[in-house]
């Protein structure tokens, strides 16, 4: 699929896209009546990462170029994101976010797996770690997760986001929308290159795609698929104007989970601190191992 961006080669993310091609290519999976496009790297235990709302499979590029060194990294690009065909259903929920991700971990034949979900990405991880399947996630990791405005008590709010994104959508389009909103994605230090990638990466949203996880967002509550089996830990950067250290540590403990921030990084941390994220992923991926606890 062509968007418009990729003819428009910003000097800032010329050597990124280069390198994902290389390093971190994409393929499509051939699911039961739908395409599920995936990125995989390295070899060793295995670690899937799922993607936030404004975002896609290739923000996890350098975090998976160290990951790749010595564990198998995955991260797709969710239903109706990138090339992945969107789900039936026009409102879906967590556990039709799960049924897709069920079906990936199949044909790529993963049967037990470090599993991280980045903001949006977290309530669908949590809502897998929690179901029939949860077996099959030896760790859950969690990076600035959105918790959703599922909840009653939350029902003003829900409406208000839903309207604000459709909103915004309607009037800026996808294209807008990614010069408006990549700034806020990181901290007031971020780096040229971290906006451009940010940029780069929202610039490639589908509007079916985006539609459903607005829906997601503010229909589902990730607390509503606590408790968990496994270990859990949060981690949030400690910059994070969208889901801010304060609520991400709310979260935690609620999940009895580990919590830690992630100094000089935003929203974004897996963009603007790679390098420390695929530690903290690394040794989740050795916790996993040893059946520690952190």
């Amino acid at each position: 699929m062509l968007h418009a961006i990729d003819t428009l080669v910003p000097p800032l993310t010329a050597d990124l896209q280069a390198q994902l091609a290389l390093h971190f290519p994409q393929r499509t999976l051939e699911l039961a009546g739908a395409r599920q496009a995936v990125r995989e790297c390295g070899a060793g235990p295995a670690i899937v990462l799922l993607h936030g709302i404004g975002s896609g499979s290739a923000s996890w590029l350098q975090v998976a170029q160290e990951l790749g060194q010595s564990a198998r990294v995955i991260a797709w690009d969710a239903p109706g994101y990138g090339d992945s065909t969107p789900l039936r259903a026009l409102a879906p929920d967590a556990s039709d976010y799960a049924e897709r991700l069920l079906q990936m971990l199949d044909a790529l034949d993963i049967q037990r797996c470090v599993l991280v979900g980045h903001s949006l990405g977290a309530i669908t991880a949590t809502a897998f770690a929690s179901g029939v399947h949860q077996q099959r996630i030896s760790r859950l990791v969690l990076i600035s997760p959105a918790q959703g405005y599922g909840h009653p008590s939350r029902a003003l709010q829900r409406q208000e986001v839903r309207n604000k994104r459709l909103r915004a959508l309607d009037q800026l389009g996808i294209q807008g929308m990614a010069e408006q909103r990549s700034a806020y994605m990181l901290s007031p230090h971020a780096s040229p290159k971290a906006h451009a990638w940010v940029q780069w990466n929202m610039a490639r949203l589908n509007p079916e795609g985006y539609r459903q996880a607005i829906e997601l967002l503010c229909g589902d509550d990730l607390l509503r698929h606590a408790p968990l089996s496994m270990p859990c830990e949060v981690h949030c950067g400690e910059a994070d104007r969208i889901t801010a250290p304060e609520s991400c540590l709310t979260l935690a403990k609620a999940l009895c989970g580990t919590f830690n921030l992630i100094a000089d990084a935003g929203h974004a941390s897996p963009i603007e601190q790679p390098c420390v994220v695929a530690g903290r992923l690394a040794c989740a991926i050795k916790e996993s191992l040893t059946g520690a606890s952190l």
